[in-house]
């Protein structure tokens, strides 16, 4: 029942038609469509065939980019209709990520932002040149179970291990998972200051998220 609605939500997201999606997402609702299958059911899967996609090398980053801007116009008509009937989506974790201090690159963690937050994650994106302290900070105060860090330059790389040691200040280790990320951090850099996973694109950084708190 519903398929062909289905198809047309997954496929809005592997066209990354923002327009697509969110007529797609009214649709549902005016058919009698739960919110919550709409989206676990049409959108979420789209996404993961564009993900699947992007892993075999048959897409690229900007197509990711605009699977992410689409699947956040469908959330847009849905959440508000899912808070009226007091259902919400189940939570896989809670997540601090940015862009260490000294660092303004922004296209790369905000797409993970944006694909954390559509496979489930409750997302608290801290921005870009935040200060290492903040990391720790918000991570206790929000009771995080992971941080996100990206570093997109060679010379803010070390921003990474200062957010480890600031975690292991706070006494949040090792409860608190790290994942790093950005062009010039490696697998190795990830073991050597003592982080939990390696996000080599954003795809990755939703299978080691994943992974690290639902093993």
């Amino acid at each position: 029942m519903h398929e062909e609605q289905f198809n047309a939500m997954r496929q809005s997201i592997v066209d990354g038609a923002p327009e697509s999606a969110r007529e797609s997402a009214n649709q549902a609702l005016a058919l009698g469509i739960a919110p919550l299958d709409a989206i676990n059911k049409g959108f979420v899967a789209g996404l993961n065939s564009i993900g699947e996609q992007f892993n075999r090398g048959e897409v690229f980053l900007p197509d990711l980019v605009m699977a992410g801007e689409a699947m956040k116009a469908a959330v847009a008509v849905l959440e508000p209709e899912m808070q009226k009937r007091g259902t919400q989506r189940e939570i896989l974790g809670k997540v601090v990520l940015g862009t260490v201090k000294g660092d303004i690159h922004e296209i790369g963690k905000s797409l993970v932002s944006t694909l954390l937050t559509a496979s489930g994650f409750q997302v608290f994106d801290l921005g870009v040149n935040v200060p290492i302290e903040l990391f720790a900070e918000k991570a206790r105060d929000l009771q995080a179970d992971l941080v996100g860090v990206s570093a997109l330059l060679t010379t803010t790389m070390q921003g990474q291990k200062s957010v480890v040691e600031a975690l292991d200040r706070h006494g949040l280790r090792p409860k608190v998972k790290v994942i790093v990320g950005g062009a010039p951090v490696t697998r190795d850099w990830a073991d050597k200051i003592g982080g939990d996973g390696y996000g080599q694109d954003a795809m990755a950084a939703v299978a080691v998220a994943k992974s690290l708190l639902h093993k």
